[in-house]
């Protein structure tokens, strides 16, 4: 979801090689599940997978685009729900990514089974960097969204070594964020890095509303539309 572009050597996939347990340090990268426990659709404080429901977010000339379709999508045995970023630059159609995720109806936590990545130029795709699926060439789904923050948790939200490698640490839950879409209080602040690249990037969640600001973007609007309506 980090929306830029991956490198990495053979050196660097070879040292994040997993071995199955619980945790990367003090990264948790591993999280045991009920059989019948994640479902497609549901809400948790920060996070909505609710079909129809969107957000738009703005800044630097950039457009991101953030839509729970009515669609879903069996990843690694797990019915996930698709929701849709779309990315524009100075009006250009840059990315256009589908997240697959479901949810925890015994905790509320939000997991991330993968996404499919189409990049373009000039309105073309031109490759599909940072695709990846729970459940192929050794990939594990993350955790996206705990149903309870707590300050100072670490986790992996992306688990496909070499491809995807995001991961999240929870900095503050009483965060005031102000964007075009009105102030937000209470907000989650969580930083994201990954081993792949030296990036550190932040992002704010509104209860109730989910994300507000990503870097230069803010909120502009959000809540339910009519799918049938969209181009």
């Amino acid at each position: 979801m980090r929306r830029v572009l991956w490198f990495w050597s053979m050196m660097l996939v070879g040292m994040l090689a997993f071995t199955g347990c619980a945790g990367v340090g003090e990264w948790t990268s591993h999280f045991s599940m009920e059989g019948d426990e994640l479902v497609s659709v549901g809400r948790n404080p920060y996070f909505i997978l609710e079909p129809g429901y969107q957000l738009v977010l703005e800044g630097a000339g950039t457009q991101l685009i953030i839509t729970v379709l009515n669609e879903t999508k069996m990843v690694d045995g797990v019915e996930t729900r698709v929701v849709e970023e779309r990315e524009t630059k100075n009006g250009q159609l840059i990315e256009v990514a589908r997240n697959y995720f479901a949810i925890s109806r015994r905790t509320n936590d939000v997991f991330y089974f993968g996404e499919d990545v189409d990049m373009y130029k000039d309105g073309k795709v031109v490759n599909h960097d940072g695709s990846w699926l729970s459940g192929v060439n050794g990939a594990k789904f993350g955790l996206i969204m705990p149903g309870r923050p707590l300050v100072n948790a670490s986790y992996y939200q992306e688990v496909a070594p070499g491809a995807a490698m995001d991961r999240a640490e929870i900095t503050s839950t009483t965060e005031t964020v102000s964007t075009p879409a009105g102030e937000f209080t209470n907000c989650l602040k969580i930083k994201e890095t990954t081993p792949l690249q030296v990036i550190t990037e932040y992002k704010y969640y509104a209860p109730g509303i989910g994300m507000v600001s990503d870097g230069a973007l803010k909120l502009v609007k959000g809540g339910k539309v009519d799918l049938k309506a969209r181009p």
